[in-house]
């Protein structure tokens, strides 16, 4: 595929006007913006999936802007609206929240059960599933109840809700299958002396496709995923330009996750609270189209870093986000600012299709 090619299938959601603040790549834009703004401007029926980790409802307040509990759900509920009507029959809304304690007790909020409520029983959404994000690195929180009164143990999982539109959104489980056990491998290389078809006492029959090679093992809904970034490539250049990078990021392959089990290449990913924009610059890696949506602009500023060629120069880097400090909007591709980063997301996208071919063939493991 062409540089041209991939320039003109690059999401245009938004109509292009002088107002507007961030930048663009090859797949996608990242905007300066409200996203209730933003999400009305779109088409109906014309989002695949929302992924995104909104502000939790702390009790302290944070940098980012997180909302008081009791005013959370509500709060939520507004995008949560809109996100219904924007998304396709087959879309899906994955949601990123934190557990909370009460203000001034060791009990738990019960914010983040009352939000799945709220989206299934008043705004029509269906819980395909939830998830549990465990973060093995996360911080010992709160620190009164958890560090010096030790009488709470450290929270370290988020439940990572997946809603969808319809009762039957579009995945595909074979995009995200792990490696088999040591013991299934050799159960798969020697199947007669590993394992016999039988009735387990639970009641379960397992025949013998069990020991067929299906390319991997099926996940979980335990995703243990470390949030322990200190080096990338993105905190390096916020250190280089001395600014401070957004202190709520994603791992990267938490959002790949779900990017790759809910769409397809060209599908529109949307995260309508942006942060440092690791969901667009995921989905632009897997080759899926993107729209990200911020309201701080030193965040979009630094986000931008990102998409920049590993060997650009201090001055470079400099000037493009001084730009967009300075309300600009900035296209990376005709602006030739994102040659070898297209050349390196070329190379992934096609080893990842000849893995995926493997897999669909049955000729060898995922992974």
């Amino acid at each position: 595929m062409s540089l041209q090619t991939i320039s003109s299938i690059s999401c245009t959601a938004i109509p292009k006007n002088r107002d507007k603040i961030g930048f663009s790549s090859y797949k996608g834009e990242m905007l300066v913006a409200d996203s209730l703004d933003v999400l009305a401007t779109l088409a109906d029926n014309s989002i695949d999936l929302v992924i995104t980790s909104p502000p939790f409802a702390l009790q302290r307040k944070k940098e980012y802007g997180n909302k008081e509990q009791c005013e959370y759900v509500e709060w939520l509920s507004q995008f949560g609206h809109l996100v219904f009507r924007k998304l396709k029959e087959t879309g899906s809304f994955v949601l990123d929240l934190g557990g909370a304690y009460q203000k001034g007790f060791p009990v738990r909020s019960l914010y983040n059960f009352r939000v799945p409520l709220k989206f299934c029983d008043e705004l029509g959404f269906f819980l395909a599933e939830e998830f549990f994000w465990y973060n093995p690195s996360k911080l010992p929180s709160p620190i009164e109840w958890v560090n010096k009164r030790k009488i709470r143990v450290k929270d370290a999982v988020n439940t990572v809700w997946w809603f969808s539109k319809t009762q039957w959104p579009k995945v595909n489980i074979k995009n995200v299958l792990i490696p088999y056990s040591d013991r299934m491998k050799k159960l798969l290389e020697n199947p007669n002396k590993y394992y016999r078809p039988k009735d387990r006492p639970s009641g379960h029959s397992i025949s013998e496709t069990f020991s067929n090679d299906n390319g991997g093992a099926i996940p979980s809904n335990l995703l243990q995923i470390s949030n322990s970034e200190s080096n990338s490539l993105y905190l390096r250049r916020c250190k280089l330009l001395n600014i401070k990078g957004h202190p709520a990021r994603f791992p990267e392959k938490l959002p790949e996750f779900f990017i790759k089990m809910l769409t397809d290449e060209d599908d529109l990913v949307v995260d309508i609270f942006g942060g440092s924009n690791t969901t667009g610059f995921v989905a632009e890696k897997c080759n899926r189209k993107w729209l990200t949506i911020e309201q701080a602009i030193e965040y979009v500023a630094s986000a931008v870093l990102r998409f920049l060629p590993e060997d650009f120069s201090e001055e470079k880097i400099t000037k493009i986000y001084e730009r967009i400090m300075s309300n600009d909007y900035i296209d990376l591709y005709s602006e030739n600012y994102q040659k070898d980063l297209f050349e390196i997301i070329e190379k992934e996208k096609t080893a990842h299709n000849e893995t995926v071919e493997k897999v669909n063939s049955g000729v060898s493991r995922l992974f």
